[in-house]
């Protein structure tokens, strides 16, 4: 049997960092997705091909350990992958050999949810073929397992969003409200290489919220405030609080510690343009941001070139996690 899952990558509008310590957020799928094809075999052999990535492709034994250098973007991907296949493995009680190929529309590791992507995709995939079609819910749970696995601290925001799509309110511990759009919101993302992979960028939050409880309670608690208030703007069509609240939460970013000066040139640059609000998305240490510019997207496409980072055209979506064909060999 042979299948393929795939799973869209996120922004998060509000609530990074401070999601981790039980703030809400809002997060939103987007167009761009990972896709994660798997043949069973007839051994116990995973094999993982992932050229696209920039992998040739690797090789282990169900229960073996493999190291993976943390620095490398691309096998730090396939840490989620080898976790979400042992935890799908307990959870279903069972485990075969397979073949697997992973494809991505989006950057690697760029701070868009590719992990949780993968993890999802995989998981689904995974169980499927070996005859256990898992619900959403049972993803989205094993999902954040893996996550927290992999990462150490984590929360269930990315692994939510890639699993169910759409727009999202989200409230660690307590659920999810999916948000409607009145109309689109024109977004670009503006994307730089990543220096740091998401775990570490937690950790390092962690550290410094260790070190400064109080101060950093203040601003984990701001970051919340300005997620509920996002929240209502995006009920009530508010374009301009919302680019007013992407500003100021990538203020509170950069005094984490988590922004870089190619995340702030780019952001800085979409505003010049005529960006109303323009922020870090994802964890931070590199990576991308979003840029809300309605009717100025050319614009700050060209400013975020101008100052070194890649433009990405691309849309919200409220597609979560599919499956694309199943093929009996």
């Amino acid at each position: 049997m042979k299948v393929t899952f795939s799973a869209p990558g996120k922004i998060t509008i509000f609530g990074e960092h401070a999601v981790v310590y039980g703030r809400p957020a809002i997060v939103g799928s987007i167009d761009k997705r990972i896709y994660v094809t798997m043949e069973r075999r007839n051994d116990n052999c995973i094999k993982i091909l992932a050229e696209d990535l920039s992998f040739k492709g690797l090789s282990i034994k169900i229960g073996d350990r493999i190291e993976v250098e943390a620095n490398d973007r691309i096998l730090e991907a396939l840490k989620y992958i080898v976790k979400a296949i042992e935890i799908a493995s307990e959870y279903i009680n069972e485990k075969s050999g397979m073949n697997i190929s992973i494809s991505s529309e989006m950057p690697v590791g760029a701070g868009l949810g590719t992990s949780a992507a993968i993890t999802v995709a995989t998981l689904a995939a995974y169980s499927y073929i070996l005859g256990h079609e898992l619900s959403l819910n049972e993803i989205a749970k094993l999902g954040h397992t893996v996550e927290l696995t992999v990462q150490g601290i984590a929360s269930p925001m990315d692994t939510t969003i890639s699993t169910f799509g759409g727009l999202i309110y989200l409230m660690p511990n307590v659920g999810f409200e999916q948000l409607s759009l009145n109309n689109e919101l024109d977004l670009i993302l503006g994307h730089v290489k990543r220096d740091e992979s998401t775990a570490k960028m937690v950790k390092k939050v962690r550290e410094i919220k260790e070190r400064n409880e109080k101060i950093i309670e203040m601003i984990m608690s701001s970051i919340g405030a300005i997620a509920e208030e996002g929240k209502w703007a995006i009920i009530k069509g508010d374009v301009e609080k919302l680019g007013l609240l992407m500003n100021i939460n990538h203020g509170l970013l950069e005094s984490l510690g988590v922004s870089t000066k190619l995340i702030n040139d780019m952001v800085y640059a979409s505003r010049n343009v005529g960006a109303i609000g323009a922020k870090l998305t994802g964890a931070g240490g590199g990576g991308c941001i979003i840029a809300l510019c309605p009717g100025r997207k050319k614009e700050v496409s060209l400013a975020i070139k101008l100052v070194g980072g890649n433009p990405m055209d691309f849309k919200l979506s409220m597609e979560g996690l599919k499956r694309h064909n199943t093929q009996l060999l």
